[in-house]
């Protein structure tokens, strides 16, 4: 992992070094100013008039999260269910108000400080639990809430502060009596206004400014009418403080181990909510969002805001809606309501004193009314059930039991099911496709064939502890569940072979590998043999270095599943054949080796085991589909000329007295002949003629070995002469 890293560091250009501590830069480099310019500022500058009522404590974070942030939507700034956490906290404690106000903003501080922890340790992976059913149900929730949680300014009496539906709507069904007119016919028309003017945004392109220009367009209209006819009962922003906040550091450092846990659950709070929020817009927009950067970027925001007297801010989903809907398109519409708030702090907090908040509440609720996804939820229903339920608890919940709640237990179901998924991994039987050496899932093929007394089974997932029992109980159903009715190749009885295809297999712990030692060994006392298929280097070194590879067998492994189909079918075959009359050690070594060559002509070929046709002819290996049993590299004419070479190279071996060992070493370095072919072909020759192999191990002397240099000649004189030989061979003859 180290060495990655310090591969990835080597590969970073001074650009994207820039890129990734100034993510601004991303969107200043590839900005299009004609495209952009106009929904960036039309966005800025309403997001800004809403931020206006709480312009004391969002100014600067707005600001260094347009900087530093990676989402180019995201509206940051205080948010009601932080300062509910904030409330029910310190207004639980018995403080003055400055001391009150001293320690919301230490409490910035310390969140900021943790946010941007987790982004050094790069934790923002911790994200991508949050899946996309998850964060439509949560966004679709959210904003009936928020929806819900506006009509106050309608509705002309105040209603309970909740993220729960429920006493939403109590408190809005025991206060009607309290109902008025004029700010309900008020917001309810500029809310057609807008709806109005966002669908002629969206369908006509000749319209296509007014989406933008929309909220703006609302509050005009409402401060002008208020301006106008002074309407009493319509609640207005009111009187705003005037002057820029200015710079302290926070105070106060002896209560900050009693605020560790309310810090910790507002950042968790924002990596929730607001990262959430900002992989959903960047979904809709079509961008790349990096979790690390934004919890960095957050938590920068945080902590140079505690300077300027800010409490904790976090992503907004009301103002990240509206700036969104508004045509935000990068993070200059941030600046943009950041200079907006600037500029109302000095200029122009007279102005927007006369803003009514119905008309705020109806730029909100348009926005929202966007974000509920009820099409996502009938798209999950056709596509993935499992997806449907997720994001049904998941808005279930956000509406009942909080948003926060909300989104905890639908991580909290996502990672449930990714665990039942990686406990309980897809396996899968492989068969042959007709005609190929390609094997495929005999589920999904159903013209695939297997082969009597070989099971082959693909495992889909890394293998470790979670999933090892599963895995095993499963390879013993295999072996018991024998269907004989598409198999191919010699009739026996039960299963010799299993044969475990290991390229998806990414990963393997200590847990498995002592497993698949139990597995082999339980495999042996029934006589059952497991051969491994392609395994990966990382595997490959694993299973090396837990003596697994010594344990099965170097000869038993294979690169592909083919491969080891073939060995073992020719196993399988022998188990078949009825037993030959020992030579004896005086025979004559040439006579004995020709013997062989010749009982090898009169066996049944490859291609007739496969098919489970048993007469018997000479292999003749026309095509890939009737590949031999021993690779052709060298010779490529016929398997029993190949064979036959094989068993030359052997005997010139016994001849001067070498070990199978010492054998298979030399005819890998010399003659390019896999070990597993030369072990192959010896085993069947040992157990051919016991008696002369006996007699062999007792006789040889090491005075009568060839030295290395005579090694080499001798067995590339073999290949030339078997290679002019098999020129000559009529493979029709």
């Amino acid at each position: 992992m180290f060495s990655r890293w310090t591969t990835k560091i080597k590969r970073t250009t001074p650009s994207q070094w820039i890129d990734t501590f100034l993510p601004c830069c991303r969107w200043i480099r590839t900005y299009k100013w004609r495209e952009y310019l106009q929904p960036d500022l039309m966005a800025g500058l309403t997001v800004g008039v809403m931020l206006i009522p709480q312009v004391d404590t969002g100014f600067i974070p707005i600001f260094v999260y347009a900087i530093f942030g990676s989402s180019r939507q995201l509206a940051i700034g205080p948010v009601a269910l932080v300062s509910l956490l904030v409330s029910n906290v310190l207004g639980g404690l018995d403080l003055s108000d400055e001391l009150y106000t001293e320690l919301a903003i230490l409490l910035a501080f310390m969140v900021g400080i943790m946010e941007c922890i987790m982004a050094l340790l790069r934790l923002g992976w911790l994200i991508r639990f949050i899946s996309h059913s998850v964060i439509s149900g949560f966004t679709t929730a959210s904003a009936i809430v928020i929806a819900l949680s506006q009509a106050k300014y309608f509705l002309g009496y105040d209603i309970v502060r909740s993220s729960k539906i429920v006493p939403l709507i109590k408190s809005i069904i025991s206060g009607a009596h309290k109902f008025s007119w004029p700010p309900f016919v008020m917001g309810s028309c500029i809310l057609a206004i807008l709806l109005v003017m966002k669908h002629l945004g969206k369908s006509r392109k000749q319209f296509r400014f007014l989406r933008p220009a929309g909220p703006l367009s609302a509050v005009v209209l409402g401060t002008v009418f208020v301006k106008i006819f002074h309407p009493s009962s319509i609640s207005l922003v009111g009187e705003i403080p005037q002057g820029l906040p200015s710079f302290s550091i926070p105070k106060n450092f002896e209560y900050a181990k009693s605020l560790i846990p309310t810090a910790m659950l507002i950042t968790g709070v924002a990596i929730l909510e607001s990262v959430g929020i900002a992989k959903a817009l960047a979904a809709k927009n079509g961008y790349e969002l990096d979790s690390s950067q934004e919890l960095f970027g957050l938590g920068l925001a945080n902590i140079l805001g505690s300077f300027f007297s800010a409490y904790p801010s976090t992503g907004s989903f009301s103002r990240s809606a509206v700036n969104n809907d508004s045509g935000a398109k990068t993070g200059l519409s941030g600046i943009v309501a950041g200079t907006v708030m600037g500029c109302s702090l000095l200029f122009l907090t007279p102005l927007f004193e006369s803003i009514p908040q119905c008309a705020l509440a109806a730029i909100v609720i348009s926005a929202v009314m966007g974000l509920v996804d009820y099409n996502e939820a009938i798209f999950l229903w056709h596509v993935d059930k499992k997806d449907f339920v997720l994001w049904i608890i998941t808005s279930t919940t956000t509406l009942f039991l909080g948003i926060e709640i909300g989104v905890l237990v639908g991580v909290g179901v996502s990672l449930a099911f990714v665990i039942h998924e990686s406990a309980n991994p897809h396996i899968a039987v492989l068969g042959r496709l007709p005609g190929t050496t390609v094997y495929r899932n005999i589920q999904q093929y159903p013209e695939a064939y297997t082969y009597n007394g070989i099971v082959i089974v693909r495992i889909d997932a890394p293998i470790y502890f979670a999933n090892i029992s599963y895995i095993k109980d499963r390879l013993r159903e295999y072996e018991a569940d024998v269907d004989k009715s598409a198999r191919h190749g010699p009739e026996v009885e039960r299963i010799h072979f299993v044969i475990l295809e290991m390229s998806p297999i990414t990963y393997i712990d200590s847990s498995a590998v002592q497993a698949l030692k139990d597995l082999h060994q339980e495999y042996k006392s029934r006589d059952i043999e497991i051969c491994i298929s392609n395994p990966n280097q990382d595997v490959l070194l694993t299973l090396t270095k837990a003596g697994i590879v010594e344990l099965i067998g170097k000869e038993w492994y294979f690169v592909r599943v083919h491969d080891a189909v073939q060995v073992c079918l020719q196993h399988v075959q022998s188990l078949n054949r009825t037993p030959k009359n020992p030579v004896s050690f005086g025979e004559d070594k040439q006579d004995f080796f020709q013997r062989l060559s010749n009982q090898r002509e009169e066996d049944l070929s490859m291609a007739e085991l496969e098919s489970g046709d048993k007469k018997t002819s000479v292999p003749k290996f026309t095509g890939p589909h009737l590949e031999p049993l021993l690779s052709r590299k060298i010779m490529g004419d016929s398997s029993a000329s190949y064979i036959h070479m094989v068993q030359h190279l052997i005997e010139k071996c016994l001849i001067f007295n070498m070990t199978k060992e010492e054998c298979m070493e030399a005819l890998s370095k010399h003659a390019n002949i896999e070990p597993v072919i030369t072990s192959t072909v010896w085993k069947e020759l040992e157990k051919e003629n016991k008696e002369f192999f006996e007699a062999y191990a007792q006789s040889k002397s090491k005075d009568d070995r060839m030295s290395e240099e005579e090694t080499s000649k001798m067995i590339q004189k073999m290949i030339s002469q078997q290679s002019e030989s098999s020129k000559d061979h009529d493979p029709d003859e």
